[in-house]
Protein backbone atom coordinates (compact mmCIF):
# COMPACT_ATOMS: atom_id res chain seq x y z
CA UNK A 1 0.00 0.00 0.00
CA UNK A 2 3.01 2.27 -0.25
CA UNK A 3 2.15 5.59 -1.91
CA UNK A 4 -1.63 5.38 -1.31
CA UNK A 5 -3.13 8.87 -0.95
CA UNK A 6 -6.34 10.41 0.32
CA UNK A 7 -7.11 11.31 -3.29
CA UNK A 8 -6.86 7.63 -4.25
CA UNK A 9 -9.29 6.54 -1.55
CA UNK A 10 -11.72 9.33 -2.36
CA UNK A 11 -11.65 8.35 -6.04
CA UNK A 12 -12.53 4.75 -5.14
CA UNK A 13 -15.35 5.89 -2.85
CA UNK A 14 -16.91 8.27 -5.38
CA UNK A 15 -16.66 5.72 -8.21
CA UNK A 16 -18.39 3.11 -6.07
CA UNK A 17 -21.20 5.53 -5.19
CA UNK A 18 -21.82 6.82 -8.72
CA UNK A 19 -21.26 3.51 -10.53
CA UNK A 20 -19.88 5.46 -13.47
CA UNK A 21 -16.42 6.68 -14.43
CA UNK A 22 -17.98 9.63 -16.22
CA UNK A 23 -20.16 10.63 -13.26
CA UNK A 24 -17.33 10.16 -10.76
CA UNK A 25 -14.88 12.13 -12.90
CA UNK A 26 -17.38 14.98 -13.17
CA UNK A 27 -17.82 15.08 -9.40
CA UNK A 28 -14.06 14.88 -8.79
CA UNK A 29 -13.42 17.51 -11.49
CA UNK A 30 -10.93 15.38 -13.42
CA UNK A 31 -10.67 13.63 -16.78
CA UNK A 32 -12.24 10.18 -17.13
CA UNK A 33 -8.93 8.77 -18.38
CA UNK A 34 -7.12 10.17 -15.33
CA UNK A 35 -9.63 8.63 -12.95
CA UNK A 36 -9.44 5.25 -14.71
CA UNK A 37 -5.64 5.33 -14.44
CA UNK A 38 -5.79 6.33 -10.76
CA UNK A 39 -8.19 3.51 -9.83
CA UNK A 40 -6.15 0.98 -11.81
CA UNK A 41 -3.03 2.03 -9.89
CA UNK A 42 -4.86 1.57 -6.57
CA UNK A 43 -5.87 -1.96 -7.58
CA UNK A 44 -2.31 -2.67 -8.69
CA UNK A 45 -0.90 -1.50 -5.34
CA UNK A 46 -3.43 -3.59 -3.41
CA UNK A 47 -3.00 -6.57 -5.69
CA UNK A 48 -6.76 -7.12 -5.93
CA UNK A 49 -9.64 -6.00 -8.15
CA UNK A 50 -11.99 -3.49 -6.51
CA UNK A 51 -14.40 -3.02 -9.43
CA UNK A 52 -15.97 -5.15 -12.13
CA UNK A 53 -16.06 -3.16 -15.36
CA UNK A 54 -18.22 -3.61 -18.44
CA UNK A 55 -18.85 -1.27 -21.37
CA UNK A 56 -22.03 -0.06 -19.67
CA UNK A 57 -21.49 -0.19 -15.93
CA UNK A 58 -19.10 -0.36 -13.00
CA UNK A 59 -19.85 -2.47 -9.93
CA UNK A 60 -17.97 -2.97 -6.66
CA UNK A 61 -16.39 -6.34 -5.97
CA UNK A 62 -16.60 -8.05 -2.58
CA UNK A 63 -13.07 -6.86 -1.82
CA UNK A 64 -13.97 -3.32 -2.86
CA UNK A 65 -17.03 -3.34 -0.60
CA UNK A 66 -14.96 -4.60 2.34
CA UNK A 67 -12.44 -1.79 1.80
CA UNK A 68 -15.13 0.89 1.52
CA UNK A 69 -16.85 -0.21 4.72
CA UNK A 70 -13.65 0.63 6.60
CA UNK A 71 -12.54 3.64 4.54
CA UNK A 72 -15.78 5.63 4.17
CA UNK A 73 -16.23 6.47 7.89
CA UNK A 74 -12.68 7.80 7.95
CA UNK A 75 -13.28 9.87 4.80
CA UNK A 76 -16.46 11.31 6.34
CA UNK A 77 -14.52 12.27 9.47
CA UNK A 78 -11.84 13.96 7.38
CA UNK A 79 -14.47 15.85 5.35
CA UNK A 80 -16.16 17.00 8.56
CA UNK A 81 -12.84 18.22 9.94
CA UNK A 82 -12.04 20.12 6.75
CA UNK A 83 -15.51 21.69 6.70
CA UNK A 84 -15.09 22.78 10.32
CA UNK A 85 -11.82 24.51 9.40
CA UNK A 86 -13.46 25.99 6.29
CA UNK A 87 -15.96 27.75 8.53
CA UNK A 88 -13.10 29.90 9.81
CA UNK A 89 -12.51 31.35 6.35
CA UNK A 90 -13.75 34.89 5.84
CA UNK A 91 -14.38 34.22 2.14
CA UNK A 92 -15.96 30.87 1.18
CA UNK A 93 -14.44 29.01 -1.76
CA UNK A 94 -14.92 25.75 -3.59
CA UNK A 95 -17.65 24.03 -5.63
CA UNK A 96 -21.29 23.97 -4.55
CA UNK A 97 -23.16 21.04 -6.17
CA UNK A 98 -26.91 21.66 -6.46
CA UNK A 99 -29.47 19.23 -7.86
CA UNK A 100 -32.68 20.55 -9.40
CA UNK A 101 -35.11 20.22 -12.29
CA UNK A 102 -35.03 22.19 -15.56
CA UNK A 103 -37.83 24.42 -14.26
CA UNK A 104 -36.14 24.83 -10.89
CA UNK A 105 -32.87 25.82 -12.55
CA UNK A 106 -34.64 28.43 -14.64
CA UNK A 107 -36.29 29.95 -11.57
CA UNK A 108 -33.16 29.81 -9.40
CA UNK A 109 -30.67 31.01 -12.03
CA UNK A 110 -30.94 34.75 -11.19
CA UNK A 111 -30.30 33.90 -7.54
CA UNK A 112 -27.33 31.67 -8.40
CA UNK A 113 -25.76 34.31 -10.64
CA UNK A 114 -26.22 36.91 -7.91
CA UNK A 115 -24.52 34.55 -5.45
CA UNK A 116 -21.55 34.03 -7.79
CA UNK A 117 -21.18 37.77 -8.21
CA UNK A 118 -21.06 38.16 -4.42
CA UNK A 119 -18.61 35.28 -3.87
CA UNK A 120 -15.95 35.27 -6.61
CA UNK A 121 -14.10 32.28 -5.08
CA UNK A 122 -17.17 30.04 -5.30
CA UNK A 123 -18.27 27.81 -8.20
CA UNK A 124 -21.76 26.32 -8.63
CA UNK A 125 -22.42 23.01 -10.40
CA UNK A 126 -26.15 23.17 -11.19
CA UNK A 127 -27.20 19.63 -12.19
CA UNK A 128 -30.69 19.23 -13.70
CA UNK A 129 -32.74 16.05 -13.95
CA UNK A 130 -36.43 15.23 -13.89
CA UNK A 131 -36.40 12.68 -11.09
CA UNK A 132 -36.04 13.51 -7.42
CA UNK A 133 -32.73 12.05 -6.22
CA UNK A 134 -31.13 11.31 -2.87
CA UNK A 135 -28.83 14.33 -2.68
CA UNK A 136 -26.68 12.77 0.07
CA UNK A 137 -26.12 9.45 -1.72
CA UNK A 138 -25.50 11.21 -5.05
CA UNK A 139 -22.94 13.62 -3.61
CA UNK A 140 -24.84 16.92 -3.77
CA UNK A 141 -24.54 19.70 -1.22
CA UNK A 142 -28.18 20.71 -1.58
CA UNK A 143 -31.22 20.58 -3.83
CA UNK A 144 -33.69 23.04 -5.35
CA UNK A 145 -37.19 21.59 -5.78
CA UNK A 146 -40.84 22.48 -5.30
CA UNK A 147 -41.40 22.84 -1.57
CA UNK A 148 -44.15 20.20 -1.58
CA UNK A 149 -41.78 17.43 -2.73
CA UNK A 150 -38.84 18.21 -0.42
CA UNK A 151 -38.12 15.13 1.74
CA UNK A 152 -39.34 15.51 5.33
CA UNK A 153 -35.91 14.83 6.85
CA UNK A 154 -34.33 17.80 5.05
CA UNK A 155 -33.97 21.40 6.19
CA UNK A 156 -36.09 23.50 3.82
CA UNK A 157 -35.45 27.16 2.92
CA UNK A 158 -38.16 28.56 0.56
CA UNK A 159 -37.03 30.99 -2.12
CA UNK A 160 -40.26 32.94 -1.60
CA UNK A 161 -41.51 32.64 -5.19
CA UNK A 162 -45.08 31.35 -5.43
CA UNK A 163 -46.15 29.14 -8.33
CA UNK A 164 -49.48 28.44 -9.98
CA UNK A 165 -50.86 25.91 -12.44
CA UNK A 166 -53.63 27.26 -14.65
CA UNK A 167 -56.17 25.95 -17.16
CA UNK A 168 -55.90 27.54 -20.60
CA UNK A 169 -57.32 27.09 -24.09
CA UNK A 170 -57.25 29.09 -27.30
CA UNK A 171 -60.14 31.39 -28.32
CA UNK A 172 -60.61 29.29 -31.47
CA UNK A 173 -61.06 26.09 -29.44
CA UNK A 174 -63.57 27.79 -27.11
CA UNK A 175 -65.52 29.58 -29.85
CA UNK A 176 -68.16 26.85 -30.26
CA UNK A 177 -67.83 25.31 -26.79
CA UNK A 178 -69.58 25.95 -23.49
CA UNK A 179 -67.10 27.50 -21.06
CA UNK A 180 -66.47 25.33 -17.98
CA UNK A 181 -67.80 26.85 -14.75
CA UNK A 182 -66.84 23.97 -12.44
CA UNK A 183 -64.22 21.18 -12.48
CA UNK A 184 -66.82 18.64 -13.55
CA UNK A 185 -67.41 20.55 -16.79
CA UNK A 186 -63.89 19.64 -17.89
CA UNK A 187 -65.09 16.09 -18.58
CA UNK A 188 -66.97 17.35 -21.64
CA UNK A 189 -63.85 18.95 -23.15
CA UNK A 190 -60.74 17.82 -24.97
CA UNK A 191 -58.13 17.96 -22.19
CA UNK A 192 -54.45 17.78 -23.12
CA UNK A 193 -52.58 15.56 -20.67
CA UNK A 194 -48.87 16.05 -20.00
CA UNK A 195 -46.36 13.38 -19.04
CA UNK A 196 -43.72 14.02 -16.39
CA UNK A 197 -40.04 13.00 -16.88
CA UNK A 198 -40.75 10.08 -14.51
CA UNK A 199 -43.31 8.76 -16.99
CA UNK A 200 -46.42 9.44 -14.93
CA UNK A 201 -49.14 11.83 -16.07
CA UNK A 202 -49.60 15.25 -14.49
CA UNK A 203 -52.54 15.21 -12.07
CA UNK A 204 -55.04 18.01 -12.54
CA UNK A 205 -55.46 19.16 -8.95
CA UNK A 206 -57.89 22.05 -8.46
CA UNK A 207 -58.67 23.83 -5.21
CA UNK A 208 -61.23 26.36 -4.02
CA UNK A 209 -61.98 27.50 -0.46
CA UNK A 210 -60.06 24.55 0.96
CA UNK A 211 -61.79 21.98 -1.26
CA UNK A 212 -59.27 19.95 -3.24
CA UNK A 213 -60.38 18.03 -6.34
CA UNK A 214 -58.30 15.76 -8.55
CA UNK A 215 -59.92 15.68 -11.98
CA UNK A 216 -59.65 12.51 -14.06
CA UNK A 217 -59.75 14.39 -17.33
CA UNK A 218 -60.51 12.90 -20.71
CA UNK A 219 -58.80 13.75 -23.95
CA UNK A 220 -57.26 12.12 -26.98
CA UNK A 221 -53.83 13.78 -26.76
CA UNK A 222 -51.13 12.94 -24.23
CA UNK A 223 -48.16 15.28 -24.64
CA UNK A 224 -44.62 14.29 -23.73
CA UNK A 225 -44.10 17.39 -21.61
CA UNK A 226 -45.90 20.43 -20.20
CA UNK A 227 -44.11 22.54 -22.82
CA UNK A 228 -45.68 20.45 -25.58
CA UNK A 229 -49.07 20.86 -23.87
CA UNK A 230 -48.67 24.63 -24.16
CA UNK A 231 -47.93 24.34 -27.89
CA UNK A 232 -50.96 22.08 -28.37
CA UNK A 233 -53.22 24.55 -26.56
CA UNK A 234 -51.93 27.40 -28.74
CA UNK A 235 -52.84 25.32 -31.80
CA UNK A 236 -56.43 24.84 -30.57
CA UNK A 237 -55.96 21.24 -29.39
CA UNK A 238 -57.99 21.65 -26.22
CA UNK A 239 -57.58 22.68 -22.58
CA UNK A 240 -54.13 22.40 -21.01
CA UNK A 241 -53.10 22.39 -17.35
CA UNK A 242 -49.73 24.15 -17.24
CA UNK A 243 -47.68 26.56 -15.15
CA UNK A 244 -48.79 30.18 -15.22
CA UNK A 245 -45.18 31.17 -15.86
CA UNK A 246 -45.21 29.30 -19.18
CA UNK A 247 -48.37 30.98 -20.56
CA UNK A 248 -48.60 34.39 -18.88
CA UNK A 249 -47.56 36.20 -22.08
CA UNK A 250 -50.10 34.21 -24.13
CA UNK A 251 -52.87 35.12 -21.68
CA UNK A 252 -51.92 38.80 -21.68
CA UNK A 253 -51.77 38.83 -25.49
CA UNK A 254 -55.13 37.05 -25.84
CA UNK A 255 -53.65 33.99 -27.57
CA UNK A 256 -54.89 31.82 -24.68
CA UNK A 257 -57.79 32.22 -22.28
CA UNK A 258 -57.49 31.30 -18.61
CA UNK A 259 -60.34 29.12 -17.30
CA UNK A 260 -61.61 28.37 -13.78
CA UNK A 261 -59.19 30.92 -12.30
CA UNK A 262 -60.83 30.64 -8.88
CA UNK A 263 -59.94 26.91 -8.84
CA UNK A 264 -56.20 27.43 -9.45
CA UNK A 265 -54.77 29.38 -6.46
CA UNK A 266 -51.00 29.90 -6.04
CA UNK A 267 -48.90 27.49 -3.96
CA UNK A 268 -45.37 27.58 -2.45
CA UNK A 269 -42.70 27.38 -5.11
CA UNK A 270 -39.04 26.36 -5.24
CA UNK A 271 -37.13 25.77 -2.01
CA UNK A 272 -33.50 25.08 -1.17
CA UNK A 273 -33.06 21.93 0.92
CA UNK A 274 -30.10 20.20 2.53
CA UNK A 275 -29.53 17.39 5.07
CA UNK A 276 -30.11 18.18 8.73
CA UNK A 277 -27.61 15.51 9.75
CA UNK A 278 -24.59 17.23 8.21
CA UNK A 279 -22.93 20.52 9.11
CA UNK A 280 -23.15 22.83 6.06
CA UNK A 281 -19.84 23.78 4.47
CA UNK A 282 -18.85 27.44 4.44
CA UNK A 283 -19.94 27.67 0.80
CA UNK A 284 -23.37 26.16 1.47
CA UNK A 285 -23.79 28.30 4.58
CA UNK A 286 -23.07 31.39 2.48
CA UNK A 287 -25.58 30.23 -0.15
CA UNK A 288 -28.27 29.63 2.51
CA UNK A 289 -27.74 33.14 3.89
CA UNK A 290 -27.85 34.50 0.33
CA UNK A 291 -31.19 32.78 -0.31
CA UNK A 292 -32.67 34.29 2.85
CA UNK A 293 -31.37 37.77 1.98
CA UNK A 294 -32.60 37.39 -1.63
CA UNK A 295 -36.07 36.39 -0.42
CA UNK A 296 -36.34 39.39 1.89
CA UNK A 297 -35.09 41.78 -0.78
CA UNK A 298 -37.54 40.62 -3.45
CA UNK A 299 -40.44 40.40 -1.02
CA UNK A 300 -39.94 44.06 -0.18
CA UNK A 301 -39.98 45.11 -3.83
Amino acid sequence: MSGMTLSDLRAVSVLARTGSFRGAARELDMAVSSLSHQVANVEKRLGIRLFNRTTRSVSVTEAGQALLERVRPALNEIDAALEAVDHLRTTPSGVLRLNTSDGGAERALPLVLDFLAAYPDMKVDLVTEGRLVDIVADGFDAGLRLQEVVPKDMICVPLGQTESFVLVASPDYLRHKTLPTSPGDLLTHECIRARLPSGSLVNWELEKNGELISVATKGRLIAGSTELSVHAARQHGGIAYVSLRSVIEDIEAGRLVQLLADWTPPYPGIALFYPSSRLPSAGLRAFIDHVIAWRKKHKAQ
